[in-house]
This record gives structure tokens, sequence and C-alpha cells, in this order.
């Protein structure tokens, strides 16, 4: 078995934000550029498919995907709100970043890969069911969870996220659902000002780590050994999905977060023998923040070579 997947493709990059948007091209080459070496000969590429209508309306109503495909402007700009801009090769880039997560998925779940890392943009996890926010239009990650019960029968999925900001989108997609956990650290207070520890679910299968401003890699560990790790481990999931944003680094300019690669690598081992323990070792990543670029690509790096390594 190969040990990992990387799922990418070049559609990723034709998502314009303008010269002025810190969620740029130029995030994804850093990743890519920091994967491309010998340390990663082992890692296998894969070119991320189109998730189709049907898949994107698994996560968020038919009308709204059409709303927001529509919305792809043929020239310029277009702004679904102050943060999240459109431009002409936006449409392509969104399905594909989608279709790269239900890729990993399908890939884990025929027994092909272990583990497997999108690495796409634009990001999801801020897209609730009928609003696109925060520099996401679809919930990738969110896509690919209901995918694996939609096509693989699965029930009980685990999103976790370690993205700087609060994954307000996954939450509010599975706060109703009993059957799939949802777990995240994030610096509070910070956009978008979800994530509060008494933010539980309707199940109270969701758990919440909000970290001060200024916290490192310390208090991070302890959030994720002390509470989130455990509500994962009891939870035992079918299936981990994880929200990989890496602009909690201390070298991030939109936070106030200090880890570094070490704690990245950390998390990535701690949710493997998670996965290891409850689901054949089945785990998919998908790339969420991260705006300082030899920190992202430094951090993604290290995400990747934790993924790689015998167990």
């Amino acid at each position: 078995m190969t040990p990992a997947l990387l799922i990418t493709h070049e559609a990723c990059a034709r998502h314009d934000t303008g010269h002025w948007h810190p969620e740029s091209p130029a995030r994804l080459a850093a990743v890519l550029k920091a994967l491309d070496n010998a340390d990663f000969a082992g890692l296998a590429w894969r070119e991320a498919p189109r998730a189709t209508a049907a898949q994107l309306a698994l996560a968020h109503p038919a009308a709204f995907v059409e709303r927001a495909l529509a919305a792809v402007p043929e020239t310029g700009y277009v702004g679904l709100d102050g943060d999240t801009i459109l431009s002409p090769g936006s449409g392509e880039a969104a399905l594909r970043a989608a279709g790269a997560v239900i890729a990993g998925v399908d890939a884990v779940m025929a027994g092909e890969v272990a583990s497997a890392f999108c690495a796409v943009r634009p990001p999801g996890h801020h897209a609730e069911p009928e609003v696109a926010m925060g520099f996401c239009v679809f919930n990738n990650v969110g896509v690919g969870a209901l995918h694996a019960r939609a096509a693989h029968g699965l029930k009980r999925i685990a999103v976790v996220d370690f993205d700087v900001h609060h994954g307000n989108g996954s939450q509010a997609l599975f706060w109703d659902d009993g059957e799939a956990f949802f777990a995240s650290s994030h610096q509070s207070p910070l956009d978008p000002g979800s994530g509060a520890s008494e933010e539980r679910g309707a199940h109270g299968q969701i758990v919440n780590a909000p970290l001060p401003p200024g916290a490192g890699g310390g208090h991070f560990r302890a959030a994720w050994s002390g509470a989130l790790l455990p509500a994962l481990d009891r939870f035992r999931p079918e299936l981990i999905l994880v929200s990989a944003g890496f602009d909690a680094h201390r070298e991030d300019p939109l936070a106030n977060l200090e880890l570094v690669e070490a704690d990245y690598h950390w998390i990535t081992l701690e949710l493997r023998r998670l996965a290891r323990r409850h689901c054949g070792g089945r785990l998919v990543s998908t790339l969420e923040g991260g705006y300082h670029l030899d920190a992202l690509g430094a951090s993604a790096a290290a995400h990747v070579q934790a993924l790689m390594e015998d167990l």
C-alpha cells in the first residue's frame, strides 16, 4: 500500500482573489513546492476530480450550489462577501477542491492508501450550508464526510479542525447530526466569533477548545490531549477527516497563536493513532488556512511527513 496520497489540481491555482488578498494562489504553490523533493518520494500524486452538483448537494441545498456557481464572473471579480472573492477560475477550483476530498475518501475506503492530503483551494470550513464566507465557497470537508455515508455506507464520521479560526461552517453542518463528531481548537477571540466551549451540538457531539492569543504548543497539545482527542476516542469514528489549517503558526500574519511545525507533526501522529485504533487508519485531510508562505510550506510538509511515517 502506498503510504499516503496527495490530491491536487492546477485549477486551484487559477482561483484569483486579487493581489491584495491573503488567500492567494501563492499559498498552494508554497505547499506543492515543499512536497516536491526527495523526502516525499513515496508520496503518490493524483489529480482531483470535479465534485458533481449531486455530491455538493449532500452538504448544501441545490439552490445554493446553483447560485454560488452562477455568481462566478466571466471577467473581473465578484465578492460573495467582503472576504470571499470569485474570479473566472473560481468555479472550477471550487469543484476540484470539494472533489479532492471525495477522491481522498474513495481512496482510503478502497484500501489504496491509509491517508490522503488534499492540497487545494479555496478552503472550505467556514462555508455554512447556505452561506459562502471566510474565503470559502463550499464546505469541502463536509462534502467529503457526507459522501462517505452516501457512497460507502459509513455512519460515524469525525471531522477535526486545527485551523486557527473556528470551523463555523462544519459545526453548523453537523450541529444536529448525532453520528457526526466535530472537534476544533482555535484562537478566541478571533473571526468568525463562534467556537465557545459551551457550543456542544444537539447531541453533545461537538467539542470546542478555544485558545487565548499568545498560546503556544504546550497549550495546544494540552487542549487536544485533555479534551479533544479523548472525546474523539470515545466517539469511535469509522473515518476521520481533518481540516488542516496552518495559520496557528507563530509566523502567521492573521492570528496570534505560537505553534511551530513540530506541533502539526505531533497532532497528525495522534490523529493517525486514533484512526488506526478505530477505523483501519483511514484519515483524509484537506488544506484550510495558512498565510505566511514559508511557514505554510514547512507546516504542510510536517503534516504530510507524519501521514507517511510508520506508526
